[in-house]
């Protein structure tokens, strides 16, 4: 499925995202993670726009997009995705955030209850545990992200083989790093040096059926967060889906695919 993006206006101008949106149906809000939407509407997406109308917005600061030094922490993204919201006419909506965009959209669930039918948490960050840390991320190696995000990088399927493509020259290398330099550098400015900015405080808040996703070979942000998520979620589910690693909704698409429409409906 060939999705272009659409720019959209949100903040009399201030944001400019580009939006994937393909689908019909109830509105799901998709919010991506920390390596942003170079692949476009990957597989997952397209899956679940079999049944739902899927928005998949680039966060401010990713893929080139403008409006990062408008936000200083996690606070502001919420407010912005607010205002995100009310540029598209979002009023109620079903809500699923992967990585770092799992940490956005439990964030946005807590702060606006009334706006989140139903929420999905793909292995997020915005937890810490001290026995148990969250791989840093920023010290990886390029060679060393596919053991980390990854269950098993000898059988990728094709979305992730394309993820993990050797570049073909220098140009397409150092387009690649350029991006993941800028990526991290967004990234770290919400969840560096650990990703507990408070979320702990607020998660009593969400008030929205919740369903939290992990892969049982996570390496980069433990399995046992989704423990933690779950037990300080109000009203959630854990799902562990064998087999799968971080990248779960391309790792394993069809099983997660099919968590999460039973889930929603």
């Amino acid at each position: 499925m060939a999705i272009e993006p659409e720019t959209i206006s949100v903040r009399d101008g201030m944001f400019k995202p580009r939006v994937y949106r393909a689908g019909k149906g109830e509105p799901l809000l998709w919010l991506h993670g920390a390596g942003g939407m170079a692949q476009g509407f990957t597989p997952d997406l397209e899956a679940l726009a079999e049944r739902y109308e899927v928005i998949a917005p680039v966060h401010p600061g990713w893929d080139d997009t403008p409006g990062l030094e408008h936000l200083d922490d996690v606070h502001d993204m919420v407010v912005y995705y607010q205002d995100f919201c009310d540029a598209i006419g979002l009023t109620s909506f079903y809500l699923a955030g992967h990585s770092l965009g799992g940490m956005f959209a439990a964030e946005l669930a807590a702060a606006r209850p009334d706006m989140v039918r139903k929420l999905v948490l793909v292995a997020p960050v915005g937890l810490w545990m001290d026995e148990t840390p969250v791989t840093d991320m920023f010290i990886l190696l390029p060679q060393e992200l596919p053991q980390y995000l990854v269950a098993d990088p000898s059988n990728l399927p094709p979305a992730l083989q394309e993820l993990f493509r050797p570049p073909a020259d220098a140009d397409e290398m150092a387009e690649r790093m350029y991006r993941q330099i800028a990526n991290f550098a967004a990234t770290g400015k919400f969840i560096w040096p650990i990703p507990d900015k408070g979320l702990k405080k607020r998660i009593h808040r969400i008030k929205a059926p919740t369903l939290i996703l992990w892969g049982d070979g996570d390496r980069l942000v433990p399995p046992a967060y989704g423990e933690l998520f779950h037990r300080l979620i109000p009203n959630s589910q854990l799902a562990v889906i064998p087999g799968a690693g971080h990248l779960l909704p391309l790792e394993k698409t069809e099983e997660y695919v099919r968590e999460v429409t039973a889930f929603l409906g």
